[in-house]
């Protein structure tokens, strides 16, 4: 008995080791381009020249890569913040229609949530069923018709045309509206009997115990927006209008160090609003994965 037991536990150390094994190399895997990119934009340019030539330069031989620089180097984070204006234009717009989106998910996104969550009306199911097929749908299946209608209103080639299709974006609604639902009826009974109304409810009880479900659809929609490319390629044609994201497709071997430094400066501010809220995204995630 005691030897079956020995056996299971060392079965379950053996597999517990395993799975560990597993995740730690599948996270190596995913952490690699970002390990790539902060190595790079430390490297000088003959030392990206000698590992880059053969994809981005024509050269002979095979591509590869080092973990560390062999002779670590300022330059290139130096020339991108002094001497590349376009960067802290590009920098900027992003800065710009990031904020503005999430302003705009902010102020249409939770009072819809707050709605489909507590209030029941004819057709509510169907109005869900179409929030979640549209929160399906890529960004090729809208563009045609985006494109048109943001034409006939005269909106292309400006912020507005990156700014307005992603403010009704559904997956923020769909996030806190599950928080929303989470919220239990016994409180908000008891603020109706206390003589409280529907905005005064949702403003003094909603948004405080939804503020995670907030919070973590502001994240996600902020790292959405910071990262966002296709938009920007689609909808505005002058260059001064374009966000960071489309900087790094017009760099090539002989500005490499550049865009190694470009890719890491764009990397911080989603690290820093991923890491302070990280807590909150978890819970958002957790909760769009809960079936209805």
């Amino acid at each position: 008995m005691t030897a079956g037991k020995q056996e299971r536990k060392n079965g379950g150390r053996i597999l517990k080791a395993a799975v560990f094994a597993g995740l730690f190399l599948l996270a190596a895997v995913i952490c690699f381009p970002v390990v790539f990119a902060v190595s790079g934009a430390f490297m000088q340019q003959w030392e990206l020249e000698q590992y880059l030539g053969p994809v981005l330069g024509g050269a002979d031989g095979m591509a590869s890569w080092s973990l560390l620089p062999k002779a670590p180097t300022l330059a290139p984070l130096v020339e991108l913040l002094i001497d590349s204006p376009q960067f802290f234009v590009m920098f900027w717009n992003s800065l710009k229609l990031s904020v503005c989106i999430l302003i705009g998910q902010t102020v249409f996104g939770v009072p819809a949530a707050w709605g489909l969550a507590r209030f029941s009306f004819p057709g509510k199911k169907a109005v869900l069923m179409l929030y979640i097929v549209l929160m399906l749908m890529p960004f090729q299946v809208l563009m045609m018709p985006e494109y048109l209608v943001l034409d006939r209103m005269g909106l292309l080639d400006t912020h507005a045309a990156v700014i307005l299709p992603a403010v009704f974006s559904t997956f923020p609604v769909f996030i806190m509206y599950r928080f929303f639902c989470g919220i239990p009826d016994a409180i908000l009974e008891a603020a109706q009997i206390d003589g409280a109304g529907n905005f005064q409810i949702f403003l003094h009880i909603g948004i405080p115990l939804g503020a995670a479900g907030i919070v973590s659809s502001g994240i996600l929609g902020f790292l959405e927006s910071w990262n966002m490319i296709e938009q920007p390629m689609t909808f505005l044609k002058t260059k001064s209008l374009w966000p960071l994201s489309l900087y790094l497709p017009e760099i090539g071997l002989e500005e490499a160090g550049i865009g190694f430094a470009a890719a890491l400066m764009m990397l911080i501010p989603a690290l820093l609003i991923f890491l302070s809220g990280q807590e909150y995204l978890e819970q958002g995630i957790a909760a769009a994965a809960v079936k209805e």
